[in-house]
């Protein structure tokens, strides 16, 4: 498979899997407890598993994108999810889309055609083994613990442990299954995503789902396009790189401002039979 049909395909999963993800923890009860205690209650619900099977099915087909694509736009298609999620709301469950929606997700597919056309198919480039593991493996262990003391910053503390992830994801993507399998840098990749996830689930209860999205998808793309851009040698056609700059530009707008002009997640939930 092509590394941009894995990515199209990841898109699709990932903005199916946010809809239904939405819905589940909107409806959770509302003790108290969030993060990993509200993964626990949550898994109990088949709407948020079946939500949980699209991201990680998202995941998959990302992680073969990886192997031949910059960070630059893997995460930027993904970060397109959201709008894409918006379409579904629209089609499946009745949302009304207003004009700046429709002007903002023309803006979206903009800078993703940008990207598309300044991206290079690259390999990455081998980081240093030990200190990779232990700054990623850092990174990634204290963001639940930020997430707690800072509850307005989970979606941005979301966003850097799916960037751990796609940085975690890009070494070891072109690698055979079982050095995959036996790479440091994927059991990061693991803890990293499990992470991402319980700060994604509280982001979803406690506020708009679209603004908490956006706000997380917006840190990753900046975030993993930086470091792939500077340590992992993802590489630009000639010419084209103010392509990149104006691309992640729009996508990373337009994800901010979907966010903060989209319904809020609790109508998602009305509209449910």
């Amino acid at each position: 498979m092509s590394g941009h049909l894995a990515l199209a395909v990841s898109t699709v999963l990932y903005g199916l899997g946010i809809v239904a993800q939405t819905v589940a923890a909107r409806r959770a009860d509302q003790r108290a407890g969030s993060g990993v205690g509200l993964l626990a209650r949550l898994a109990a619900d088949r709407l948020y598993l079946l939500g949980f099977t699209g991201q990680v099915g998202g995941f998959l087909f990302a992680f073969l994108a990886r192997a031949e694509l910059p960070l630059y736009l893997v995460q930027a298609g993904s970060s397109c999810a959201v709008g894409l999620a918006t379409l579904i709301g629209v089609l499946a469950l009745r949302w009304r889309i207003r004009a700046v929606e429709i002007a903002v997700l023309v803006v979206m597919a903009c800078g993703l055609l940008l990207l598309t056309g300044a991206a290079a198919p690259s390999s990455a480039r081998a980081l240093p083994l030990l200190p990779s593991v232990i700054v990623l493996g850092l990174l990634a262990l204290a963001v639940l613990p930020l997430a707690r003391v800072l509850r307005g910053a989970t979606p941005v503390l979301a966003g850097l442990a799916f960037a751990v992830v796609a940085v975690a994801a890009r070494t070891v993507a072109d690698k055979p299954l079982l050095d995959v399998v036996l790479h440091p840098l994927t059991w990061v990749m693991v803890l990293a995503a499990f992470v991402g996830q319980a700060c994604l689930a509280t982001a979803l209860q406690r506020g708009s789902a679209t603004s908490a999205v956006a706000s997380m998808d917006a840190t990753t793309v900046v975030l993993g396009s930086v470091a792939g851009l500077a340590l992992m040698g993802d590489r630009i056609a000639p010419g084209r790189e103010w392509w990149v700059g104006l691309g992640v530009l729009l996508v990373v707008t337009g994800v901010l401002v979907l966010g903060s002009v989209s319904r809020p997640a609790r109508e998602l939930v009305g509209a449910q039979p």
